[in-house]
């Protein structure tokens, strides 16, 4: 049997686990071949591979980034005007591929559905710090992102303090709310704003000045999808020919507009930007990306082809890739911490 490997869209820490724990457990179970793929789906149109054998992922585990890099801007269906899939095809028969595991958020999983269905069979491995992937309770790479931004939110609130400011922190996330609401409450946020809630300024603007005149300073943790009621998210741009055209960000910039004309405090703004994705993975993200990289190498051992590896009430399982592809898994108005936030007395800017 011989596989291949690959990282899709933006990296995310721990993907290096997952990497190590594919091929050992496809080498130590199942004998396997197991060839890297480079650039994300990139690499196999432009023809870039390396092995991947047990000394090549030994001692990789504890690394950020991705050892097979990655690509978010290229798709086969796509590329340069032209549909890649035949010869993306052609290129894994020559290769002599059994199989692919493409490792990635949503993004990544609907064009791994659609080589499937175009005749290279291949199993999906979810990851991203959004933690937006259906079937997913909590994604690869999401708790050392909550740690980036907490840690980033308690640094915000000593300067806060001291000068008696409103302090704007922005996280990723797309169109969930999970990064912001996990970190904001981690941190003891002030003021929670996520994209599953439209903000009224003018309640934002008045918790402010409560805490003006209580405790002189305010932070506000702003995911980049959040927007005021009735208004439209924060384009930063937008990318042509890219599976992810619209780029969200600078949310915070326009909150602090929002702001400033209502509150007698400064108002300053940090966007986290991709500080989120850096750095070497928690010890949970290394451990759950060797729990999922094992278990979608058992998916390709057991021909569980056109899959997805779950992870739903702490347990791995599988499902089918199509029924991920292209959805998000966004905050629950009901959610357990979502409540927890309103009944310790964060505001979500909503009322």
């Amino acid at each position: 049997m011989r596989i291949g490997v690959l990282t899709g869209g933006g990296d995310a820490p721990g993907l290096n686990a997952v990497i190590r724990a594919v091929t050992k457990s496809l080498i130590h179970q199942g004998g396997a071949e197991v060839v890297g793929i480079e650039d994300g789906y990139l690499g196999l149109i432009e023809r870039r591979v390396r092995p991947l054998d047990w000394r090549a992922v030994s001692g990789i585990g504890a690394l950020g980034g991705t050892l097979l890099r990655t690509n978010n801007r290229v798709s086969p269906l796509s590329y340069q005007g032209r549909d890649r899939r035949d010869e993306v095809l052609a290129y894994a028969r020559e290769l002599g591929l059994d199989g692919l595991v493409a490792i990635g958020g949503d993004g990544t999983m609907s064009i791994a559905d659609a080589l499937n269905r175009h005749g290279l069979p291949t199993v999906g491995v979810p990851k991203t710090i959004d933690n937006d992937i259906a079937h997913v309770e909590r994604s690869l790479g999401f708790d050392t992102a909550v740690t980036t931004v907490t840690d980033s939110l308690d640094r915000v609130q000593t300067t806060g303090e001291s000068h008696g400011r409103v302090m704007i922190v922005e996280t990723m996330g797309r169109n969930a709310g999970w990064l912001a609401l996990e970190a904001g409450v981690a941190a003891a946020a002030d003021i929670i704003l996520i994209p599953e809630i439209e903000y009224d300024v003018a309640r934002v603007a008045a918790v402010c000045r409560e805490r003006e005149a209580r405790q002189r300073f305010t932070v506000i943790c702003v995911a980049e999808g959040a927007r005021a009621r009735g208004a439209d998210v924060t384009v930063q741009r937008r990318v042509e020919d890219s599976p992810e055209p619209v780029r969200l960000g600078g949310v915070a910039d326009v909150l602090m507009a929002q702001l400033t004309p209502h509150v007698s405090s400064e108002v300053r703004t940090t966007i986290l930007g991709h500080v989120q994705r850096g750095g070497a993975p928690t010890p949970s993200d290394r451990v759950l990306g060797t729990l999922l990289g094992d278990a979608g190498a058992a998916l390709v051992l057991s021909g569980a082809w056109g899959h997805m590896v779950s992870l739903e009430q702490g347990r791995t399982g599988q499902v089918p890739l199509d029924s991920v592809a292209n959805r998000t898994r966004t905050v629950p108005g009901d959610h357990p911490l979502l409540l927890c936030a309103r009944r310790i007395g964060i505001s979500l800017g909503d009322g």
